[in-house]
């Protein structure tokens, strides 16, 4: 059987919103939310937290499951990608190529353990190499060159007539360490679209972002369409 890791970065670093890792959102911190899903999952072996704070370090250590990774300075400044660690991490752990790689973004704590678990049955069930989480897309959307993307400006339809196109969401990808590697990219080859609901495009990135995803989130919860996982 495969071995399979979820991988969270969490710089401590953060500018727009100080410490957003593990600040508070909906009464718990924002790194909880991901991982307390994933710790369900019985097809996660390892969770790890790359991290360089060593205050992100002992928030985010709440089960023998979640394993501690610093990372290094260098791959933890303003500039450094998300797949400059993930391919230290590889690197320095020596992973077998053939190990799954689920990358989640602590910024997105909308995933549900279902998504987790829908997104790697899809990456298991079809003949695809990668897998990223989406929502569906409709909006009227024009080039810089003031040319209409996603319509014709003669035939402009009602929204839901438009064309779907599809918005990556930044919950979730899932790759090979052999792909990564070989690609230096956290998708490749062959992609398969696990879909969310379009409210799960919301990022916490932004202060406003937390104002507007914590009355989100307890509307979601009052209407029971996001049930949280539990320890």
């Amino acid at each position: 059987m495969k071995k399979t890791i979820a991988f969270i970065p969490a710089r401590g670093g953060s500018k727009s919103i100080k410490g957003k890792n593990i600040k508070s959102f909906f009464g718990k911190p924002l790194i909880h939310w991901n991982i307390i899903e994933l710790l369900g999952i019985d097809a996660i072996d390892e969770i790890i937290i790359a991290t360089d704070s060593e205050e992100i370090a002992r928030v985010a250590a709440i089960s023998e499951k979640v394993k501690i990774y610093k990372r290094s300075a260098e791959n933890a400044k303003d500039g450094s990608s998300t797949e400059s660690v993930m391919l230290e991490y590889i690197e320095r752990q020596k992973l077998d190529e053939n190990v799954r790689f689920i990358l989640v973004q602590a910024t997105s704590p909308f995933t549900m353990r279902k998504d987790f678990e829908e997104g790697i049955a899809l990456y298991e069930s079809k003949e695809i190499d990668s897998v990223l989480a989406v929502v569906p897309f409709k909006r009227l959307v024009w080039s810089e060159e003031k040319k209409p993307l996603t319509f014709e400006l003669d035939k402009r339809q009602r929204r839901q007539d438009f064309d779907t196109y599809y918005l990556e969401n930044g919950a979730f990808y899932i790759n090979s360490v052999k792909n990564i590697v070989e690609n230096k990219s956290r998708i490749s080859g062959k992609f398969g679209f696990h879909v969310m609901p379009e409210y799960t495009a919301l990022e916490m990135d932004e202060p406003l972002d937390w104002e507007f995803g914590e009355i989100q989130m307890k509307q979601l919860i009052e209407n029971k369409k996001f049930i949280p996982s539990t320890l």
